[in-house]
């Protein structure tokens, strides 16, 4: 029964990834037949080159800033919509509907919103008098812009795991939780949170993983400008590789940037196991 989903695991997975290490032991510019083998010599320089520094520390940036905002409002969102409220099955459907949206048709609304010239933002400044700002040449600024983006197409997904959440709790733990007196903050922080420590879990993982890997968004808004500023390691990746033709190279930066997420989540399941343990006992 196992064979098939290893079958795909072996081909989709691992296959891919041996051979990107086999690339990146090669000085192969991705389309000649000539390729050279270089050992590690790629990976030693992606730990010197002072722009894959600057990719990582905003994959970073983009990872922890995106999880962050998304389990904030994701949470917020799902408390206040698992009460008795009118309308809120379309307030539901409204807050997720941004995840069905192509990243990059979502990338496109909001360059129309953050552009200098005939920026929806702008022009509203310009209304109350202000002077247009140019929200993409500064490179915090732009950060700011694309981690916001980000955490507001996703949340929906935090909303929704944590919602199932909350309706996953036994009704009779809260009741008896109000009989000894936990209402209010109380009993959110005594029993709905370590309830959640599943939710917490899938919830952080995957929209860490998401905000690692962020491509399109950066991709249409800033294209990883200006100059290198605000690339991430996954947008970084295709510069090199399209437009450095260094196919060796950038193997390289996605073998390091796979294993940092590999360590991320790691790490993260080990912490939430412990806490949850912690918790029960």
């Amino acid at each position: 029964m196992y064979v098939p989903a290893l079958m795909l695991f072996a081909v989709f997975i691992i296959y891919p990834v041996l051979q990107g290490v086999s690339i990146a032991m090669t000085n192969w510019d991705g389309y000649s037949s000539r390729r050279a083998f270089v050992g590690l010599e790629n990976f030693a320089r992606v730990f010197s080159d002072p722009n894959f520094s600057t990719a990582m520390i905003n994959t970073f940036i983009y990872g922890v800033g995106s999880t962050v905002i998304q389990q904030v409002l994701g949470l917020l969102f799902a408390v206040l919509l698992d009460q008795k409220l009118r309308g809120r099955q379309i307030a539901r459907a409204i807050i997720y509907l941004p995840v069905l949206v192509s990243p990059v048709v979502m990338g496109l609304m909001y360059y129309l919103v953050f552009r200098y010239h005939q920026g929806a933002l702008n022009d509203i400044l310009g209304v109350f008098g202000a002077a247009p700002v140019s929200w993409m040449s500064d490179a915090g600024v732009a950060i700011g812009v694309i981690v916001v983006v980000n955490s507001l197409q996703f949340m929906g997904i935090s909303m929704l795991i944590y919602l199932s959440g909350l309706q996953g709790i036994p009704q009779e733990i809260r009741e008896a939780a109000a009989l000894d007196g936990s209402i209010g903050w109380s009993q959110f922080r005594s029993i709905t949170i370590p309830q959640l420590m599943p939710a917490f879990a899938s919830s952080v993982v995957l929209n860490l993983i998401g905000g690692l890997k962020l491509y399109d968004v950066i991709q249409v808004l800033t294209g990883g400008g200006p100059g290198y500023a605000t690339n991430s390691v996954s947008t970084l990746i295709g510069r090199t590789y399209f437009g450095n033709q260094a196919a060796g190279y950038a193997a390289a930066q996605g073998i390091v940037l796979f294993l940092v997420i590999v360590v991320c989540t790691v790490a993260l399941n080990w912490w939430f196991d412990r806490t949850r343990s912690h918790l029960e006992n």
